[in-house]
């Protein structure tokens, strides 16, 4: 299960890289993608703290969280997929 563990991690390394880029593409962009950030950002904030609660416990006896989780930040990246596609990018 390190392994799940790692490729979450890395997976969530990757959307606060692009969280990070587009929070600054947002400042020069449309409204249309600034509304559809600030949903993102809710469901963003809503899983960091989760992700925080259970980064150093076994995910082998939290499988369902695993997939929850995983399943939120594939949420997330096609959140992000589409700020990108309305800001032209």
């Amino acid at each position: 299960m390190s392994h799940d563990r790692d490729s979450l991690q890395e997976f969530l390394d990757y959307l606060e890289q692009q969280r990070d880029e587009l929070r600054v593409q947002i400042h020069l962009g449309k409204l249309e993608a600034q509304e559809e950030w600030e949903q993102i950002e809710e469901k963003w904030e809503k899983l960091k703290p989760t992700l925080n609660a259970i980064r150093d416990e076994s995910i082998a006896s939290s499988k369902n969280i695993f997939t929850s989780l995983t399943l939120a930040a594939e949420e997330i990246e096609s959140g992000y997929k589409r700020v990108k596609k309305l800001l032209g990018k």
